[in-house]
């Protein structure tokens, strides 16, 4: 069945300004979640999605209460949770594959819930606003489509995307909101930034720049954290990208220059350089072929256990 708003179909074919205005609820909840001021989210319990990455976890998880992400532009977060089983995925998608995507996060969260006879699936969409190049639009779309396709009936909770997400300061347009966090407990969804994004942001971060697919971060059951095993070839003319100043690594490299964060160009040198430290991953990162694996320590923080404790 398809994606649901009120228990009704959504008619895809009309402008997505359409279906804000036959939906009113949906624009009321966006100004509400709009409103609030975002949230510092401290690592304690905290498990942070970084693009092209997601989690699921349920309200049993002893160790991570919160699933969160930022630093999304044209980006939007995608949260669908199960409301028998508790069962939370967080992502956060950039447009690369998302049909694909969709039905990952799906038959992740349906694996927690499917023994569950009670129960709906319902999404929530914030991210995007009007960038010059309708990246945000584009995304928006393949979204609601992508849920459309499913075979289960979705339905649409929060849309806070796009125009919906849209601030204008001469001339110039911005996202109002970067970053979301999901209460994994209590289902709360709110604005947040993040302190701490790791373990092993800079590992991570160059996974997506070299290309990767939407990949699993978090086992649930053994309530870990796996990163990698990634590889990837030396990345191409990563001494020029380190040579360019500031404007040139902003306008290059961002989907929406005028609108990123003030940390973006020192995030993406880090990574860059770390990419430069690391051309072939197989032999300075995962020579055993396994991946790094944490988990939550007594203080509620990410600490790396050997593979062969596990």
């Amino acid at each position: 069945m398809p994606l649901l708003i009120n228990g009704e179909r959504v008619d895809l074919a009309q402008p997505t300004g359409d279906m804000i205005r036959a939906y009113p609820h949906l624009e009321e909840k966006a100004k509400l979640l709009r409103s609030q001021p975002a949230q510092i989210v401290e690592p304690k319990g905290l498990l942070y999605v970084q693009q092209r990455e997601f989690a699921v976890t349920t309200p049993e998880d002893g160790s991570v209460s919160i699933l969160g992400s930022d630093d999304a532009t044209t980006c939007h977060i995608v949260v669908l949770r199960h409301t028998g089983s508790g069962a939370t995925c967080l992502t956060h998608c950039d447009g690369s594959d998302t049909e694909a995507e969709v039905s990952l996060i799906m038959s992740s969260v349906k694996a927690f819930s499917d023994s569950i006879g009670y129960g709906r699936l319902e999404v929530h969409l914030v991210g995007g606003f009007n960038d010059d190049r309708q990246l945000s639009q584009k995304l928006t779309n393949q979204l609601l489509r992508a849920f459309d396709l499913q075979t289960d009936d979705v339905h649409l909770v929060t849309f806070c995307v796009t125009e919906l997400n849209d601030r204008e300061e001469k001339d110039i347009h911005f996202p109002i909101i970067y970053g979301v966090a999901v209460n994994v407990k209590t289902a709360e969804i709110f604005p947040a930034t993040f302190p701490e994004k790791g373990p092993d942001e800079n590992l991570r971060s160059a996974h997506i720049l070299t290309g990767a697919t939407l990949t699993n971060i978090y086992d649930a059951k053994m309530e870990q954290l796996h990163i990698g095993p990634y590889f990837w070839r030396p990345f191409p003319h990563v001494d020029f990208w380190l040579e360019q100043d500031d404007k040139e690594i902003l306008q290059n490299l961002s989907t929406s220059p005028l609108a990123e964060p003030p940390h973006f160009v020192s995030h993406i040198r880090s990574t860059l350089t770390f990419l430069k430290e690391h051309p072939f991953p197989s032999r300075s990162l995962f020579p055993d072929r396994k991946p790094r694996i944490y988990k939550k320590n007594a203080e509620g923080l990410w600490e790396q256990v050997c593979s062969d404790k596990i």
